[in-house]
């Protein structure tokens, strides 16, 4: 391996392990939910007329809301605010007794990659045969998952949406924004399958076959 390709390789391995820190830290995520102050006060009103409610109790309450001018709010308010990292995640789906959910999450988005970055690190810095070899078995057998990571940022959005999406039902409305974290995460994919390839590009010359 020439010394230029070999730098190159340590170089992007270096700027993909720095950003995967800021990409499972930092928030990924925002979710808020609005509702329309009308639709509360309809809600309300159902709650204190009940079931089946006859004409009188109709009239009665009707009366009132005109009174106190509540057939005339307008306007939204936010209802329900969300922000979650992948780290943040995990906690959650552990407090909340999912550990399974939890540690797979973990493996996949923090464990698996930084072990594969580390292995190929170690493979670039390291001249011994043996270690050599060992590191390009496992780095092989890792590289078998190298898209979990990106299919666990994927679950971790449906999870939150799914999560805001029960907490008011048809009543809210829900924005999502996504936070610097992600685009830490985003580049770490990137930097990562740019490592790959250069890895796996490269004439290992101990052995004779490619990475």
């Amino acid at each position: 391996m020439s010394k230029t390709r070999r730098g190159l390789s340590l170089l992007i391995i270096l700027v993909a392990i720095s950003l995967l820190l800021p990409g499972v830290t930092k928030p990924v995520l925002t979710l808020t939910g609005t509702m329309e102050q009308s639709d509360l006060v309809d809600l309300g009103i159902e709650r204190v007329m009940g079931q089946n409610p006859d004409q009188g109790t109709r009239q009665m309450v009707n009366m009132m809301t005109g009174m106190l001018g509540l057939d005339r709010v307008q306007g939204q308010i936010q209802a329900y605010s969300i922000t979650r990292s992948i780290w943040g995640t995990v906690v959650e789906l552990a407090d909340g007794g999912n550990l399974l959910v939890a540690f797979l999450v973990m493996l996949f988005s923090i464990v698996i990659p930084v072990l594969k970055l580390l292995m190929q690190l170690s493979y670039l810095v390291f001249n011994y045969a043996p270690l050599k070899n060992v590191l390009l078995m496992v780095i092989n057998a890792i590289s078998k998952w190298s898209m979990a990571d990106v299919f666990v940022m994927a679950l971790i959005v449906a999870y939150l949406a799914g999560r805001a999406s029960g907490q008011m039902g048809d009543l809210l409305t829900m924005h999502s924004e996504l936070e610097v974290g992600f685009y830490y995460f985003l580049a770490y994919c990137l930097f990562s399958i740019a490592s790959t390839l250069l890895f796996k590009g490269t004439l290992i010359r101990d052995s004779g076959v490619a990475a």
